[in-house]
């Protein structure tokens, strides 16, 4: 990293790994070392909260919420304002930090680097921060995450592929175990997302 000033410490890319597959497994937060950055927050992103969600949907004010579409009653999305910024970001900051969505405390732009996927246009501030990140450690942890997105990208199609990047290097890194064992094929990855979607 001295040969680039501007780059950050991901952190070692197997412990990072478990980390987040624990914090998308509902098992703990993702711990994001943001430090001054709100790329997430400032860059027209929907929040997505479900239903159990009690203690955020105690905090967003009702008329900043509207029902998610294509999901279940009760799921809804936190919008963003004219800026496209969250509504809950005050001077800089997330004024329910304590209470924010579930989606707010799985998020971690470093999915990106991990699975070498680009996020999408419209989101140049995260891009811009994602393309910063520089792992350690277990390289061939990170290569078959990015088997995972590659083999995604280029070969699943329907509902079974991510439509956009976000999604698409989450499953990467769901599913970068998988790649890790070798014989990956269109079915085992079909079935591997058919599971994590039931929760199973």
């Amino acid at each position: 990293m001295a040969d680039d000033p501007t780059a950050l410490a991901a952190g070692d890319a197997g412990s990072w790994l478990d980390g987040m597959r624990a914090a998308l497994r509902g098992d703990r937060d993702a711990d994001v070392p943001c430090g001054p950055c709100t790329a997430c927050c400032t860059s027209s992103q929907f929040v997505h909260v479900a239903p159990d969600e009690t203690d955020a949907l105690a905090h967003i004010p009702h008329q900043l919420l509207f029902p998610a579409p294509l999901a279940p009653r009760g799921h809804v999305l936190l919008g963003y304002d004219e800026r496209g910024h969250c509504p809950m970001l005050v001077d800089g900051a997330c004024s329910i930090y304590e209470h924010r969505p579930r989606t707010c405390r799985t998020y971690d732009c470093r999915v990106f680097a991990a699975a070498d996927v680009a996020p999408d246009d419209d989101k140049p501030l995260i891009a811009a921060q994602a393309a910063r990140w520089r792992f350690t450690g277990d390289g061939a942890a990170l290569d078959a995450v990015r088997a995972a997105a590659a083999f995604v990208r280029d070969r699943l199609d329907g509902d079974d592929a991510p439509r956009t990047a976000t999604p698409l290097a989450v499953v990467a890194v769901e599913l970068g175990e998988l790649f890790a064992a070798g014989g990956a094929t269109v079915e085992t990855v079909r079935v591997e997302l058919r599971r994590r979607r039931r929760g199973s």
